[in-house]
């Protein structure tokens, strides 16, 4: 007597039903808290799903906030994982066994902060180093903490480089995408002098000459007298490559 085994495909969870099962809630409550607690503006469904896929790839909780998800520049959302999520991400990864930072200093100041991240499957760490420079910025929190703002920077980029972190960012970098800082124009030498670029020339405007490429015509009324004395106002003779056209065609052999 022969055994029938019947195999059922379970079908796939929706990844709404999936993160709010693991978080023990309700669908429909868990979408609604978390839209209210960390999702800033319109959020389409679609949109609210890619979200919610990014948190369950790094397993990161929204309702702790280690997860936002805001409105991107270009259009969208963009996830935005504080630097609570970073840490987990981190100690999380199965390859990660212990970082260390190097602070760089000029005198009193700190001039750069260096992290060195370690892996288990590496025989040297991986190094990110931020500057202060480069990375300050003239909000409260850095004016407030600006050692620890670059601690968090370096640690962020260090992770980026040692385990491919992709796709999210953290919210220094939010801020500065969404309100650019000017940056100041660099003079190339110090007697170097900026000037306005000039306007475009119409096709059909006649080239205009310049004192640099051409000699002013005489005007017609004027008196050959007067152009006479221009051109001999050069003493002695003049080499070949400075001779004018009207000397040149003065000593012509052909025009005797």
């Amino acid at each position: 007597m022969s055994t029938a085994v019947a195999t059922i495909e379970r079908a796939p969870r929706s990844v709404l039903v999936d993160m709010s099962t693991r978080y023990g809630m309700e669908p429909a409550a868990f979408e609604a808290t978390i839209r209210a607690t960390v999702c800033k503006g319109s959020v389409s469904r679609e949109e609210f799903a890619a979200f919610l896929l990014v948190a369950k790839e790094y397993r990161l909780n929204p309702l702790t906030k280690e997860i936002y998800a805001f409105p991107a520049k270009g259009g969208g959302i963009q996830p935005i994982v504080s630097i609570d999520g970073w840490s987990r991400i981190i100690n999380d990864h199965p390859m990660f066994d212990g970082m260390e930072f190097v602070d760089q200093r000029e005198g009193d100041a700190l001039v750069a902060v260096t992290c060195r991240m370690y892996r288990k499957d590496r025989t040297r760490p991986i190094e990110a180093t931020e500057y202060m420079s480069e990375c300050k910025r003239n909000t409260d929190v850095w004016k407030q903490w600006p050692a620890r703002m670059l601690r968090h920077k370096a640690m962020i980029q260090a992770a980026r480089y040692s385990f491919g972190f992709s796709g999210i960012i953290e919210p220094d970098e939010y801020d500065r995408q969404m309100t650019p800082q000017p940056v100041a124009a660099r003079r190339l030498h110090a007697d170097f002098e900026e000037q306005a670029p000039e306007p475009p020339r119409a096709l059909d405007a006649p080239l205009e000459a310049t004192d640099a490429t051409f000699e002013d015509a005489p005007a017609e009324d004027e008196p050959e007298a007067e152009t006479a004395d221009a051109e001999d106002s050069f003493p002695g003779d003049l080499p070949l490559g400075l001779k004018r056209g009207s000397d040149l065609l003065k000593n012509d052999p052909r025009e005797e």
